[in-house]
């Protein structure tokens, strides 16, 4: 079709930084949570939960929680019976699954875990009669970390691991001990369930509301359609929402039961608990190189925690850190595993990066390590052993494909942004001053999430369109960045494109938001649906303006045929092809298969300075260069690098949950866990390269969970290079003062931590 050159107020909308337009309702209070939605009518739902981490149900003792005032109903695993559990993503071959139970039955597996809900007509009603319910619990030993049984195990093998180390030059090795995390969204879980002439409509705060609605309708036994899943607005989620939980079965359960309206918010410590962690992998690697600093081979041993039960993607961590090995480095021999234990604990799930910062981490500490053994530069070493853009795309061994991107040109450009070599001599003056200096890099590569997503985009009568996703949204400006490819596609504005999202009612079927996937493949969907749908308004408007398809222009408001003399308007139009076809609407949809998987990258710097006699560690700057291949909004792209870089300092200085020998959690409120504040995050500069996906039809990779892998292993190898001079190499995650001032005061023979724990 005949597109002339773009105009200023036409395309392209892609690249441009424009607002959240989604912004204006949240800042004016006109966001709708689940928690502000209560219809006429609504019962709440409280829990009795477990105070053990593992035990034997001996009774439920519910006779003064059935006579309490407001109380409606009661229900224990006696009245709901034998319900299946969620699915499990089977992503490898040898799974040993273990789903929730909706109520505890016969034995308690986690702290927190329900044994009893309660619904009554008021939130404070249910609350009381929670506490009256008296639990009967014999306890029982906790599982002893290491001690559970695998529910997965990854392996990869390549080339004669024991012969490389033999020949090396220098042998490093590294243990990581990553904490447990909380995802901590500004908004807990919440559901709320109504069952309505034979049909359950569930309002969750979730990422994958297709996956909800899949489980809900086999936990209760229901036909799909029967069952709506609606995400209105979404207060953060992390990985934290990405599966059902058996709170929001329980909610269902309970509406179709009492044929009600069902409402349960989570309190801040009921997610501290009970909602799925993150991280609380241990990894311990070696690596060999020869006299010239090249890598020869990589051994690494990961373990990840897995909880008392299995999310929906709960192997996708020890899955993901696997694949993702050797990262961006050509190391010829590897000799890997990989594997997730169940543990008597809250369910360890995806939280942003899921397995990414682990492979990081251990990668790059490694590589540093190497730098110091052979004397060579950290980013010379990089540049030695990364693959070089005309390696790629490249076929790894547990079957991912990288797809592209510029290794070399990452480091070039850092080196060049963060005036590197000043810095070294900068870190070398301060050394000489007695300071406590150091710099610490990270080389990363991501995997953004694979296979399909849906879209659907209407031409509506009075000219403007509606564009409907399967993906949803987080708080991440999935409004605004869908709308701008909309409107690219379209050849119209964004402020003409509405978009639709995480109502199961609206789209046939979706995958959600995760795994950074969302604009790759959802973007992609959405381009494809819009393009379908613009062909189809170029061939009704050259039929109407009696012109040659190929001579149509499409323009914001009106489509021009031939030489411009003639024109419709988009509302004209939809309402020419509603009487001549005999549709009330034109409408064009898609379902989108991914042809590969886009790879991001990127390369981060970190400064630091350590307070001796505190061990108070100060992140002073970040030099950070990022290649999300083509970037639909900067500004929103700056924004997901920003939060994840916030979560990705909290990881690796301050964010630790501790659970005692008996599994009871210390850290159950924000007095006990720490979080990064405003004041923590250091000066950051980030720049940008793009080498565009291969993989996706708008060359998109991801970029919301790039902060979470690349940070964290700078500023920990950072400390590393402050504190090697001192001979200090032992010490854990988070990097606390209290951490830090052991291995300063204790130095080679210290293991910071150990007396924490």
């Amino acid at each position: 079709m005949g597109l002339s050159p773009a105009s200023e107020t036409e395309t392209p909308w892609l690249g441009r930084s424009m607002l959240r337009r989604e912004d204006a309702r949240f800042v004016t209070g006109q966001g709708r949570y689940v928690d502000d939605l209560t219809p006429e009518g609504c019962l709440h739902l409280a829990f009795a939960r477990s105070p053990y981490a593992h035990g034997r149900i001996e009774a439920v003792g519910r006779e003064a929680a059935d006579a309490a005032d407001n109380v409606v109903a009661v229900f224990t695993a006696a009245e709901l019976g034998p319900l299946p559990g969620n699915a499990i993503n089977p992503l490898a071959p040898d799974i040993v699954e273990t789903p929730f139970e909706v109520l505890a039955s016969e034995t308690v597996t986690s702290l927190g875990q329900p044994v009893a809900a309660v619904v009554a007509r008021t939130p404070t009603a249910a609350r009381d009669a929670a506490e009256l319910i008296e639990l009967d619990i014999e306890p029982l030993d906790p599982l002893a970390d290491g001690e559970g049984p695998c529910s997965v195990v990854y392996s990869i093998s390549e080339g004669d691991a024991d012969a490389a180390f033999a020949a090396a030059a220098h042998v490093v090795s590294i243990r990581v001990e990553h904490s447990l995390l909380a995802p901590s969204p500004m908004e807990p879980r919440a559901t709320l369930a109504t069952w309505e002439e034979g049909r359950l409509t569930a309002w969750c705060s979730t990422q994958t509301p297709y996956r909800v609605r899949e489980d809900l309708a086999r936990i209760l036994g229901l036909d799909l359609e029967a069952v709506r899943v609606i995400a209105p607005d979404v207060g953060g989620a992390f990985g934290g929402k990405a599966s059902i939980f058996p709170e929001d079965a329980m909610v269902a359960f309970a509406a179709r039961a009492l044929a009600a309206p069902v409402k349960w918010c989570a309190t801040r410590n009921d997610d501290l608990l009970f909602a799925t962690h993150g991280r609380g992998a241990v990894s311990t690697g070696e690596m060999a190189f020869d006299a010239s600093g090249r890598a020869l081979a990589l051994r690494a041993d990961l373990a990840f925690q897995q909880g008392s039960w299995m999310t929906y993607s709960a192997v996708v961590p020890a899955g993901n850190a696997l694949r993702i090995l050797p990262g961006p480095y050509a190391i010829p021999v590897l000799d890997l595993k990989s594997r997730a234990r169940m543990t008597n604990r809250a369910a360890v799930g995806i939280y942003r990066g899921a397995g990414r910062p682990e492979a990081a981490m251990l990668l790059d500490r490694l590589m540093d390590e190497g730098a110091r053994a052979t004397g060579i530069d950290p980013i010379e070493i990089r540049l030695l052993n990364a693959f070089a853009p005309a390696d790629l795309p490249l076929a790894r061994s547990g079957g991912a494909i990288v797809d592209s991107g510029d290794f070399p040109r990452l480091l070039e450009t850092l080196r060049e942004r963060a005036v590197y070599a000043e810095l070294r001599a900068e870190q070398t003056r301060r050394r000489a001053a007695g300071e406590i200096v150091g710099l610490g890099l990270c080389l990363y590569i991501e995997p953004c999430g694979q296979g399909w997503e849906s879209a659907e985009v209407t031409l509506i009568r009075d000219g403007r369109f509606v564009a409907t996703t399967g993906s949803s949204a987080q708080g991440q400006g999935r409004e605004t960045a869908f709308a701008q490819i909309a409107a690219d596609a379209l050849g119209t504005t964004p402020d003409r494109v509405a978009i639709r999202q995480g109502d199961t009612a609206d789209a046939a079927a979706g995958l959600g938001a995760l795994a950074s996937r969302s604009t790759a493949i959802g973007g992609s969907a959405m381009r494809k649906a819009c393009e379908a749908l613009r062909t189809t308004l170029v061939e009704a408007a050259a039929e109407l303006l009696q012109c040659p398809p190929e001579s149509v222009l499409v323009r914001p408001q009106r489509v021009y045929g031939g030489d411009n003399a003639a024109s419709v308007g988009l509302a004209e139009l939809a309402r020419h092809i509603a009487s001549s076809r005999g549709d009330a609407a034109l409408t064009a949809s898609t379902i989108y298969n991914a042809e590969g998987e886009a790879w991001a990258s990127g390369a981060c710097l970190a400064c630091v300075a350590i307070d001796a006699d505190t061990g108070e560690t100060t992140v002073e700057r970040i030099v950070w260069i990022d290649d999300a291949g083509l970037v639909v909004n900067p500004l929103l792209a700056e924004g997901q690098l920003l939060g994840g870089l916030a979560q990705g300092l909290g990881e690796a200085l301050l964010e630790r949950l501790v659970y005692d020998t008996e599994g009871q959690v210390l850290t159950g409120s924000f007095m006990d866990y720490a979080m990064p504040r405003a004041g923590d995050i250091p000066p950051v500069e980030i720049a940008k390269i793009e080498t565009l996906s291969p993989s996706n039809a708008l060359g998109v990779k991801g970029v919301g969970e790039a902060g979470c892998i690349g940070v964290p292993a700078a500023v920990v190898n950072a400390v590393a290079d402050a504190l090697a001079p001192m001979g200090a190499a032992d010490f854990q995650l988070p990097l606390t003062s209290e951490r830090v001032w052991r291995a300063i005061a204790h130095g080679p023979n210290n293991a910071p931590g150990a007396e924490d724990r």
